[in-house]
């Protein structure tokens, strides 16, 4: 009987510890695909007149993502975002605008108050979405890709005020930071188009 007891005993803890041992490399892969990086591509978002805006849409396109608010001192820097969007839209560059309110208020507007005001001020024709959080609790899932490492491949940001711009490969790739007050014709930003 204590041989039987011995031999189940030994039973159990050996398939236990076969069992862990088939587990581990299951969950080693999955912390591998959780760091995999991922492409702007992946994202549907809400255009102003709310309309679905499939980022899968600008695949092969260089894209420049930007944050605005219009009612910033930086604020008329839609008008350069618009001339370089005319300029280079039939080069496979496109711009998209995220209106936000996460700077001192400076994106009170609704949806169509905000259209109304790129359309009237700047005559903005580029895709403008719906107005979004860049940062903090209630961070939209594309900042959160634009911003976090883990997600993007590239590097850890900070949104630092509104027209902070991102620039995107036509692999959908995060490639480039750029400081809000630098402005969109700044050579940093064309050579990056015209490369």
């Amino acid at each position: 009987m204590k041989t039987i007891t011995i031999v189940l005993i030994t039973l159990s803890l050996f398939t236990s510890c076969k069992n862990e041992a088939q587990e581990t490399p299951v969950q080693l892969t999955s912390k591998t695909e959780v760091m995999t990086k991922e492409t702007i591509y992946s994202f549907k978002v809400k255009d102003l007149s709310g309309k679905d805006f499939d980022f899968a849409s600008l695949r092969g396109k260089k894209v420049l993502i930007v944050n605005t608010a219009s009612k910033c001192g930086l604020t008329p820097q839609y008008k350069d975002l618009q001339a370089i969007y005319e300029k280079y839209k039939e080069k496979n560059f496109v711009i998209v605008g995220f209106p936000a309110n996460n700077f001192a208020s400076q994106e009170p507007g609704t949806s169509k108050e905000i259209s109304e005001f790129c359309q009237l001020n700047y005559g903005v024709t580029f895709p403008m979405m719906e107005k979004v959080s860049v940062k903090g609790d209630d961070i939209c899932e594309v900042y959160k890709f634009l911003t976090q490492k883990s997600k993007n491949g590239l590097q850890d940001s900070d949104v630092e005020w509104n027209f902070q711009k991102y620039l995107i490969n036509e692999k959908g790739e995060l490639e480039k930071v750029i400081s809000p007050r630098v402005l969109p014709t700044d050579p940093s930003i064309v050579d990056w188009i015209n490369k």
